[in-house]
């Protein structure tokens, strides 16, 4: 049996974030939940600081500025010197040409580990015909895994693409995840959510491929034990996290629905 909750309670890593101000609070209560302790550092005179601390850094492009983007290098410079992983959420890119150019400035920049988006945001970073309509996804033109295993191996990272199934590749490893509910898109936020569920994994795992895997199901199982108390987003949201909080390991593994592609 997956011991992968059992060594984030134990060890507790510190994961910095700066991320997106909708979202920041529920980003941190999901971190938290899950057994790892969130910090929110987004000032210069710290950032970098609070990273060296810190065992994963998840950048979330959401409610993007140019001071944000700044800290994020300088936090993600951080990140690269220290050897720790880095999370990208490349959060309505295709919807503006400035959201384009200032995702490419940081993974032209930095080494991230793990780029996160819906499949047009990812598609988008790949170079393929794709639309983001403000931060949600559309319809893209071509086959999601063939785009996941192309982007993560252009990039030399692990590209996730979450939607209905969620996809998760390196190049040469790649995995379907089918865990998760449909109530899971009726709050704002699980998107972001995810990546930091995926920071907190892959701060206890350097296999980044399994640790967003093992995430993403984990989440996933979660929201589906929440959808059988709900009944509707309000309670959903209220059981999601308690959900997380009691989730096991034991529990997990036998709800675990992925497939290698």
């Amino acid at each position: 049996m997956n011991c992968i909750l059992q060594n984030i309670r134990n060890k507790k890593p510190l994961v910095h974030h700066i991320t997106n101000w909708v979202t920041i609070y529920d980003c941190a209560n999901v971190t938290r939940a899950f057994g790892a302790l969130p910090v929110m550092s987004h000032a210069f005179e710290e950032c970098a600081d609070m990273t060296r601390f810190s065992s994963a850094l998840v950048l979330n492009i959401g409610t993007l500025t140019n001071e944000l983007i700044d800290a994020m290098i300088i936090s993600a410079n951080a990140a690269n010197k220290k050897g720790i992983p880095i999370v990208l959420d490349s959060v309505g890119v295709g919807a503006t040409e400035f959201r384009d150019l200032m995702c490419s400035k940081i993974i032209n920049t930095v080494r991230v580990d793990i780029i996160k988006g819906n499949y047009s945001e990812i598609a988008k970073l790949a170079g393929e015909k794709a639309i983001t309509r403000g931060v949600e996804a559309t319809e893209i033109d071509s086959d999601p895994v063939k785009i996941a295993k192309k982007f993560a191996g252009s990039m030399s990272c692990v590209a996730v693409m979450t939607g209905k199934e969620d996809i998760i590749s390196d190049g040469k490893t790649t995995y379907v995840v089918k865990n998760g509910h449909d109530l899971m898109g009726s709050i704002v936020g699980t998107g972001c959510m995810a990546a930091s569920v995926i920071g907190t994994f892959a701060a206890i795992n350097t296999d980044f491929t399994d640790a967003a895997r093992d995430a993403l199901c984990y989440f996933g199982i979660a929201g589906e034990l929440a959808a059988k108390k709900s009944t509707g987003p309000g309670s959903f949201k209220m059981y999601f996290y308690d959900e997380i909080y009691n989730l096991t390991d034991e529990k997990a593994t036998s709800k675990m629905n992925f497939k290698k592609s």
